[in-house]
């Protein structure tokens, strides 16, 4: 196998949801770098692989990196792995990665198996923009403030959440985004135990806390995006509207940039005398 750096998804429950080419990766790769050598070792065992193990995770410092791209640079095939779903998803491996593009070492993608994408698919929710936000802070207050500079991105929201912190989020979610936004609960996905629920963000909220075994397992949270209201505009929009204003009254103004943009004309007119501070 080539030299490089392999970065190979595996799987987030289920161990056969790996890819064949992920297996042939791993069999041939020179070492595996795993965040948990003892989790990795049961999956290696599974598909019956015997390549030597070597750790790596967000506490190894530079030194660790600089061994394995030495490794990559005389020749050997390195495989990245973390406990399970894809690396660098919600964890630091991207310096790893710059540091192998900064050598001008090969670095592969070997895709599969991602927590977030896995829960994004079965949701429910809009799927045409979303925002991976990885894990909340943990302490309330830096939470609620993350959660009210979110509250308004129309794309769906995807979250990683602790167990253990799973319901104290959901009740920072019903403060900040209302009760009736809709969200989903996506737990222990491919397991025995999976759970996917879609319902609005208090009744979530309620299932969680009057049952303990949801806040259990690996957990993703995903929000709908805020409702558009009619008076939004996006900027594409807004640089038409306001480059015709220079020109002609608002009113028209807000009927050309109504006819090109498809918008209501009412929505930009508002939008225009909004930003001239309310005169027309």
């Amino acid at each position: 196998m080539d030299a490089g750096l392999y970065v190979v998804a595996t799987p987030i429950g289920n161990l056969e949801d790996i890819t064949q080419r992920a297996i042939a990766v791993l069999r041939g790769a020179d070492v595996i770098a795993a965040e948990d050598t003892r989790h990795s070792a049961r999956l290696l065992a599974a598909h019956g692989i015997e390549v030597p193990l070597s750790a790596y995770h967000e506490h190894s410092d530079e030194h660790a990196a600089g061994k394995l791209l030495d490794r990559v640079a005389q020749g050997a095939a390195v495989a990245l792995i973390s406990d399970a779903g894809t690396p660098l998803i919600s964890d630091p491996g991207y310096r790893l990665v710059r540091a192998a593009q900064e050598r001008g070492l090969a670095v592969v993608p070997v895709p599969g198996a991602c927590a977030a994408v896995a829960a994004l698919s079965a949701s429910g929710l809009p799927t045409d923009r979303f925002q991976f936000e990885g894990f909340l802070p943990p302490r309330q207050v830096a939470r609620q403030n993350r959660l009210r500079e979110l509250e308004g991105v129309p794309a769906t929201l995807v979250f990683y959440e602790a167990p253990h912190r799973v319901q104290e989020c959901l009740a920072d979610l019903v403060t900040v985004f209302g009760r009736e936004r809709e969200a989903v609960l996506a737990r222990e996905l491919s397991k025995t135990f999976e759970t996917i629920r879609r319902a609005p963000l208090f009744e979530l909220s309620e299932f969680v806390s009057a049952d303990p075994d949801q806040r259990r397992g690996e957990i993703v949270l995903l929000v709908a995006g805020a409702p558009a209201r009619e008076t939004d505009v996006d900027e594409a929009s807004a640089r038409w509207l306001r480059r015709l204003a220079r020109d002609m009254p608002a009113k028209a103004a807000a009927q050309i940039a109504a006819d090109v943009t498809g918008l209501r004309k009412k929505a930009l007119y508002e939008f225009l005398v909004a930003e001239r501070g309310g005169t027309d």
